[in-house]
């Protein structure tokens, strides 16, 4: 039984929107889970077997990509590219949500095609983690003929999301809103495509669309690429409860008028972070990163907020039991910094600044995946390692 202790943090952020400071030094991990947070009295409860030593950095949960559109295995045809996740992984990424295997060749329409999809996709990337991913895939896309038989054949299986409505063959809000409430009767989680036409053959979907339905969330609000108007994003911030989705693969301006919106409103816990890729505007290793660094800096909201916002908001929504720096949560954690060079003292200073933080490690059920990312800059403080195994 393995207990690693993460010490001399400089700052722990918990991914709590509402606490997103913890107040201490130290971090320990037990056969990984989460066991305790807080200053080194912690250590007193503890025979501790692997010691690493933060050198004054920041850690934070790992993040969670809201929106990816995987296929099978670690390539995208949409983009033809190879070991996408594994990429992701080094930008601080630990879990990515599957919003429809949609570009899969040759992609199936039919009711059994498209449940056969979704189960392969679900069962696949079960076994399938490189770098030790959490890939949350099979997300049934909607198409006609489906009925509330399959919905409960496919939860039985174990899969509960349901990719972005509006993919498929199922657009009209008539439509989709039976379908959704069959999702939910057996615990499935439910993305709706918002804003213009993103491929041949999804749709535009405006606010009343969202509402009428009533997904689990309101994907990529400010545009996947294209944006609804500003009127049509505010009638969801004022008249929904429904969480948001702001995307790197968007418009950047709607998404500083949801962030903004929504801090005067004091509903940031709405908010929830992904990138929309792979998709045609690329592949995007530090697209979370990028994300957040725009929201914080651009929208003058705190770093740990908007961490908060790609971390326990998202953990939140789909009820996931990591993201969040708490006990008895999945040790998946970032040890981030400001990158060398950077007019920021420490992460959260750098990302506020604007700059990409630097990733010097990551540990996903704890154990150490990453040490220093091979796609950001290099760490103004590295981790020291006084025992243990990389992996």
């Amino acid at each position: 039984m393995t207990i690693t202790a993460l010490t001399n943090i400089g700052t722990i952020v918990s991914g709590d929107i509402n606490h997103p400071i913890i107040e201490g030094n130290t971090i320990i991990v037990k056969e990984g889970v989460i066991e305790a947070a807080g200053t080194t009295n912690v250590l007193e409860n503890y025979r501790v077997d692997v010691w690493i030593d933060v050198q004054g950095a920041t850690v934070i949960p790992g993040l969670i990509d809201s929106h990816t559109h995987p296929v099978l295995g670690d390539y995208t045809p949409r983009q033809n590219s190879f070991n996408f996740l594994e990429g992701s992984v080094h930008g601080g990424v630990t879990s990515i949500i599957s919003a429809g295997e949609v570009h899969t060749p040759g992609r199936p329409t039919d009711p059994a095609g498209v449940k056969a999809l979704a189960v392969l996709a679900h069962k696949s990337f079960a076994k399938f983690r490189p770098k030790g991913i959490k890939v949350y895939a099979g997300a049934l896309i909607l198409e006609k003929g489906l009925v509330e038989e399959d919905f409960k054949e496919l939860a039985d299986e174990g899969l509960w999301l349901v990719g972005e409505v509006g993919l498929g063959s199922i657009k009209e809000a008539e439509e989709a809103a039976p379908m959704v409430e069959w999702a939910k009767k057996y615990g499935m989680k439910v993305a709706m495509h918002t804003g213009g036409i993103s491929i041949p053959g999804s749709s535009i979907v405006t606010a009343e669309m969202v509402m009428n339905v009533a997904p689990t969330l309101s994907s990529h609000t400010n545009g996947g690429p294209t944006a609804i108007s500003i009127k049509e994003i505010d009638k969801l911030i004022d008249e929904s409860a429904i969480p948001l989705e702001i995307v790197q693969c968007g418009n950047m301006k709607a998404a500083d008028h949801i962030a903004r919106r929504l801090k005067e409103n004091g509903q940031l816990e709405r908010l929830i972070l992904g990138t929309d890729s792979p998709s045609g505007s690329g592949v995007m290793p530090l697209g979370m990163l990028r994300t957040i660094v725009q929201t914080a800096a651009m929208s003058d909201i705190p770093a740990e907020q908007v961490i908060a916002c790609a971390t326990g908001n998202t953990s939140k929504v789909f009820e996931l039991n990591t993201s969040m720096i708490a006990a008895g949560r999945e040790a998946d954690l970032v040890v981030i910094d400001s990158p060398i060079g950077s007019s920021g003292e420490d992460a959260l200073s750098a990302i506020e600044c604007g700059d990409i933080p630097a990733v010097a490690m990551v540990m996903i059920d704890g154990k150490v995946r990453v040490n220093q990312s091979r796609n950001t800059p290099p760490t103004a403080r590295q981790p020291i390692y006084e025992s243990g195994t990389m992996y």
